[in-house]
């Protein structure tokens, strides 16, 4: 775990507990923080045979990578409508959702029973491998877990 001064600690998980995780939950929700060109042009988790939710609000913007200043209105309001028990943040390869997750810890941590954060530690796409390509050697994609293009 990770902790974040007091607040909701982050723990770290990979795709296939993620997966396991949302699959076992209803309470369950899969927070993808990319940007909008990944989901179009990289693909998103599916979800739909497991019945789960994918919530997909941009931490940081394209092309800058500046900080998203609407991501916590955007969180909140989904956060309202389905007080979710987990939630498991995804990007890339780990770093953005885990970013964002402890910026999420921060005002979590007023609610009356907080949910339990998790960062997919290898991401949608993973790490590079030997010959700089990512999707291969770790990630929810070269772990066979479901996606789609978008």
């Amino acid at each position: 775990m990770i902790t974040n001064g007091g607040k909701v600690a982050v723990a770290q998980t990979d795709p296939q507990s993620a997966w396991r995780g949302l699959s076992q939950n209803p309470y369950a929700r899969l927070i993808d923080v990319r940007t909008r060109p990944e989901w179009a042009f990289v693909g998103v988790p599916e979800l739909a045979d497991i019945g789960g939710r994918l919530w997909t609000i941009e931490w940081r913007r394209y092309p800058d990578m500046s900080p998203n200043p609407e991501f916590e209105a955007s969180f909140r309001a989904q956060y309202a409508q389905e007080n979710p028990r987990e939630l498991y943040f995804l990007c890339r390869s780990g770093a953005r959702s885990l970013e964002a997750a402890r910026h999420a810890s921060n005002f979590l941590s007023d609610e009356p029973v907080p949910p339990t954060l998790f960062n997919v530690a290898e991401g949608f796409e993973g790490d590079l491998d030997a010959n700089g390509q990512r999707g291969i050697a770790n990630g929810w994609k070269a772990h066979g877990l479901p996606w789609r293009q978008s």
